[in-house]
């Protein structure tokens, strides 16, 4: 007879997604509170984005994290599993260490911000660091309008719109003048080549950018493509293999606002 399959625990899954919102804080005051309407008000958020929330680190955890209490003076509410305590305990320790190695970096004039945004692991290529202008909202979302920071020789920082559910932009605290970290994947941005009467047009529609291409990674039906934007800053792309892509040439990168992910940044 096959034993039964462990159960997979893993808290550093939980905390990695978790350090730079409110869901942790969210998990914290359920414990003080024991009821997660309680704990949404206290934080700021709605009872749905609160949900969202703990399913979030339940899944990223691999173990419950809550459970109903039953009976009590308010006729039962939400407590924390033992797991979910280890969890908070884990939280404290990380962020505890955390602050100690970037008030070290800050100290000594070390690059404490860079450093922030390196530990956030992903296989998303396109990564840049970016402020809230404003937020839209569209019902149920909310179009998340970024500016990049400006980089040397360019006149103005990239622009960037994000389409995010208003749950997402509720547990990231969104609102302008916060830093966050705009991420696609490079399979979610396409190239196309610019004739040369519109190599230096302005692109007019959101998430459309010009540069010049740097490298050509080239396929059987998609090229991988390179380029330094006209904002300063490196993106990869696919371009169609029928496509006459050069070094230097000019190509035009677009990207759905769906597809761009944003973290946020503490």
């Amino acid at each position: 007879m096959m034993a039964p399959m462990q159960q997979r625990v893993s808290f550093s899954d939980a905390l990695s997604h978790g350090q730079a919102d409110r869901r942790i804080d969210i998990l914290r005051r359920i414990g003080v509170d024991g009821s997660i309407s309680q704990a949404a008000r206290a934080v700021g958020v709605s009872y749905k984005a609160a949900w969202q929330a703990l399913d979030t680190l339940t899944n990223l955890a691999g173990v419950p994290l809550v459970e109903r209490a039953v009976g009590g003076v308010g006729g039962g509410g939400t407590q924390l599993t033992a797991a979910g305590r280890q969890l908070l305990d884990a939280a404290d320790a990380m962020a505890q260490a955390r602050r100690s190695v970037f008030d070290g970096l800050e100290a000594t004039g070390g690059p404490g911000a860079a450093a922030a945004r390196l530990t956030v692991r992903t296989s998303m290529r396109n990564q840049w660091p970016c402020v809230v202008e404003s937020l839209e909202r569209l019902g149920p979302l909310v179009r998340v309008h970024l500016r990049g920071a400006l980089q040397q020789g360019a006149g103005t920082g990239l622009a960037v719109c994000a389409r995010i559910t208003r749950e997402s932009a509720e547990l990231l605290a969104l609102r302008r003048g916060v830093p966050v970290l705009a991420l696609c994947k490079a399979t979610a941005v396409r190239a196309a080549v610019l004739p040369a009467a519109s190599a230096v047009a302005a692109p007019s529609l959101p998430n459309q950018w010009s540069g010049a291409i740097t490298r050509v990674a080239r396929g059987p039906l998609e090229h991988e493509v390179s380029a330094q934007l006209d904002a300063g800053v490196q993106i990869v792309g696919f371009a169609r293999a029928a496509q006459a892509l050069r070094v230097r040439g000019r190509v035009l990168l677009s990207v759905d606002e769906s597809a761009v992910v944003l973290a946020a940044i503490d």
